[in-house]
């Protein structure tokens, strides 16, 4: 059999990109204002700031970021109390998901400041101009770029603008991951229940609680995940808990204690026992691991 290729849609392109700049401003800078016919975000990295755009006057403080989309008037100054810093980058884009983030203020996660801070990285790699010129239009390349630095700025932006789309528009955790597939399953009684679960996977359930809420027999209900995952009910919530707390672990913005309560142990110990027990090695294990790698669908917190 021949192998045959795979097309593969990109559902984000940037074509260009303006500017890339990191401010870090007086505690009385006020910029008057523009608009211009390409995307920009403006993201404060330290202190806070004033932004006002055609829908109204934003305050934007440590880690928020705002968007304009083309053509959209917007000004920047800052609060007055402190210096801030902020990163602004420009860039033209025509994909029809950019229309997400219109009239939008978001909070980057730690995993998009890494991104973001790989782009200001890179910006300095390419260009000769100064990243903290605000009133700088044009950017001037490098006579001598490392090799792929442009094409991983584009790559890294496209990353950073993926990331945020997925993380806000796609249920951001999901416990049953790696456990329940629909497709697995024909018992509308079994989907019910493992919806249920999912409901309350941050709670500690009994079988008693299981089968009162849902509305079906102690033996029946053992009967029917057994028939289904070779496995009862308490163990599969049992698993589908760990693989919460694998999920926790890839998108680091937890530590184990933090995941160990988010997820109603009683004890990080017994946590660490329990994790260790149905994946067959210890939390931290897990974190360093090639397996941790692989299982993340994409680069999370």
């Amino acid at each position: 059999m021949a192998y045959q290729s795979v097309s593969l849609d990109q559902e984000l392109f940037i074509k260009s990109i303006y500017t890339i700049h990191y401010y870090e401003y007086q505690n009385d800078f006020h910029f008057d204002g523009e608009r211009h016919d390409f995307w920009e975000f403006q993201c404060v990295d330290t202190g806070a700031a004033e932004v006002v755009t055609d829908n109204g006057c934003h305050t934007l403080s440590r880690g928020q970021v705002i968007f304009h989309r083309p053509n959209e008037f917007h000004t920047l100054k800052a609060t007055g109390k402190t210096a801030p810093s902020i990163i602004v980058i420009s860039f033209s884009c025509n994909s029809p998901c950019m229309e997400f983030f219109e009239n939008k203020i978001l909070t980057f996660s730690e995993t998009e400041r890494s991104i973001l801070g790989r782009i200001i990285a890179e910006a300095r790699n390419c260009f000769e101009t100064p990243l903290d010129d605000p009133y700088l239009e044009q950017m001037i390349k490098k006579p001598e770029i490392s090799f792929g630095s442009q094409q991983l700025l584009t790559l890294y932006l496209e990353e950073l603008l993926i990331h945020m789309i997925r993380r806000y528009t796609i249920a951001h955790y999901s416990a049953s991951a790696g456990i329940y597939d629909p497709c697995q399953t024909t018992s509308d009684t079994c989907r019910k229940i493992i919806h249920y679960l999912e409901q309350h996977v941050r709670e500690t359930l009994t079988i008693q609680d299981i089968s009162r809420n849902n509305m079906i027999g102690r033996s029946q209900l053992q009967k029917l995940f057994r028939e289904e995952y070779q496995c009862g009910v308490i163990e599969f919530f049992s698993r589908m808990k760990i693989d919460f707390a694998k999920q926790l672990i890839r998108e680091n913005e937890m530590n184990f204690t933090q995941i160990s309560d988010f997820l109603s142990y009683s004890s990080i110990h017994y946590f660490s026992r329990q994790f260790k027990k149905l994946s067959g090695m210890t939390p931290t294990e897990y974190a360093t691991s090639i397996k941790a790698l692989s299982e993340r669908p994409q680069r999370q917190n």
